[in-house]
């Protein structure tokens, strides 16, 4: 006979809600793994290929600036194996970005010799996957929101709160942990939003820096990582998500001399003192983006709706695209100007209007109607191809409309060459355009789609409702 105290947790168990689950990023990961390669299939090819988080807190190379966490160590772990080669052949990494979900099934299937992910990553037994001795150890999850807003000190408190999360964050089975013990206690659970693929959990910590989240939970390095760039954080420590955890690297596990390769250099492997000079140089002034929906900022965007929907209509894309780049472009004034030329809402110049038909770009209908049909024109000539979907297409016209569309269309052959995505700009040719021209235009993108993200959470509220037809009955 079952205990009633033991159905009872199954039931609250089966009744809990099922938020904590995020929906599944890229195709199945269920392939026939492929062949091994311990380290003397390595050196014979000379290429170390590492698996590794795309958010751009892990890796990257900003203008040759080492900018993510475990850049260094893979680098320093690059020279280590050629430091020990016995033939003078020396490896050269190959960084493979992923999103964290899939990190560790691409490494099963033979994608990849090494995962990094740079956070904290959980193994389930059917990968076959060996961690490496800890690179980080007694590794807390941080509950961060913003200063000036409520603080938090006991789990309870996050009842009927919305956590925003990126796929893949560890964070999510201990919400179901969390959810467990307050559906106990017949309080409401904390929710989850289950953020877009196109942010990153740097893009995450601007958002709730900016308000347009309210709350997040990150590892404690990356929170204090991030709180050198984004001073309005705010960590509540006292609130205890989950035990601490460690942080590794991963390897196949019958990839033996890698993994002793890797827990030989761990031993001897010191983090520089100044890691972080460059990171806080090159993203201190960019991660700046705003609250889009205050109060006046609502009373403008209402008054500009029938403009940019008239638009945006002409030219088949969804107004609020250009919404948000109005308000990045000018923060919402059409009578914004700029000394080299660009000008009115949109901040676009007369060369680029008289392109596409409009001489005369005062008038806010005008300045519009141009904006749109440069895009429209950039759409159409360079971003058509059915390869790519809606919001990575939308980035590389972002990206053209910053830079130029030929020279994204360069990123895009220089991605391809290097085994990245060329159809995808989110953590694959951004890569290529931090390398080359540095964080401007990246930033520049990836503002305008936290502004656009944050409008479309707001859809309902900033669209009218449908006028309702009398029943004729």
């Amino acid at each position: 006979m079952i205990r009633p105290s033991v159905l009872l947790m199954l039931c609250l168990t089966l009744l809990l809600p099922t938020a904590a689950v995020a929906r599944l990023a890229g195709p199945p990961e269920a392939a026939k793994p492929g062949k091994v390669r311990d380290l003397a299939e390595i050196r014979n090819s000379r290429t170390l290929r590492v698996l590794v988080n795309q958010s751009r807190n892990s890796s990257g190379e900003v203008q040759g600036q080492a900018i993510g966490a475990e850049y260094h160590r893979l680098r320093a772990f690059e020279q280590y194996l050629n430091g020990h080669a016995r033939d003078g052949q020396a490896i050269n990494l190959k960084i493979i970005p992923k999103a964290k979900d899939q990190l560790l099934g691409a490494l099963a299937r033979g994608e990849g010799d090494l995962v990094a992910p740079g956070e904290l990553l959980d193994v389930k037994a059917t990968h076959k996957i060996s961690a490496s001795d800890p690179i980080v150890s007694d590794v807390p999850l941080w509950l961060v929101g913003v200063k000036g807003e409520r603080r938090f000190t006991r789990l309870e408190q996050l009842s009927g709160r919305t956590l925003a999360l990126t796929t893949g964050s560890a964070a999510g089975e201990a919400v179901n942990q969390i959810n467990q013990k307050l559906a106990l206690r017949k309080l409401p659970p904390v929710k989850v939003e289950w953020v877009d693929p196109s942010l990153a959990v740097e893009d995450v910590l601007e958002m709730v820096q900016a308000g347009i989240f309210h709350l997040t939970i990150v590892e404690r390095p990356i929170a204090e990582r991030w709180s050198k760039v984004l001073p309005k954080l705010r960590f509540d420590r006292q609130v205890t998500i989950k035990e601490p955890g460690e942080e590794y690297w991963f390897v196949r596990q019958d990839a033996a001399m890698l993994r002793a390769s890797i827990d030989r250099f761990l031993k001897t492997y010191k983090t520089p003192p100044d890691q972080d000079v460059a990171f806080q140089r090159v993203y201190r002034r960019l991660y700046q983006v705003r609250y889009p929906l205050a109060r006046a900022d609502r009373q403008r965007l209402e008054k500009l709706r029938p403009v940019l929907q008239k638009h945006a209509r002409e030219q088949g894309m969804d107004w609020l695209n250009l919404a948000a780049l109005a308000f990045k472009e000018s923060s919402l004034d059409p009578n914004a100007k700029s000394g080299s030329g660009p000008t009115g809402l949109m901040q676009i110049t007369p060369s680029a209007a008289q392109r596409v038909g409009v001489n005369n770009i005062q008038s806010l209908d005008s300045n519009v109607q141009a904006s749109a049909r440069y895009l429209a024109l950039i759409r159409r000539k360079f971003f058509a191809s059915p390869k790519l979907n809606e919001r990575e297409r939308m980035a590389f016209i972002l990206a053209a409309y910053n830079m130029g569309p030929e020279r994204v269309q360069g990123m895009r052959a220089e991605a391809r060459r290097r085994g990245l995505n060329p159809n995808q700009w989110f953590f694959q040719v951004e890569r290529i355009a931090m390398e080359q021209v540095g964080m401007g235009g990246v930033s520049y993108v990836n503002s305008v789609n936290k502004y656009y993200l944050a409008f479309d959470r707001e859809r309902g509220s900033l669209e009218p409702s449908a006028p309702k037809i009398a029943s004729r009955k």
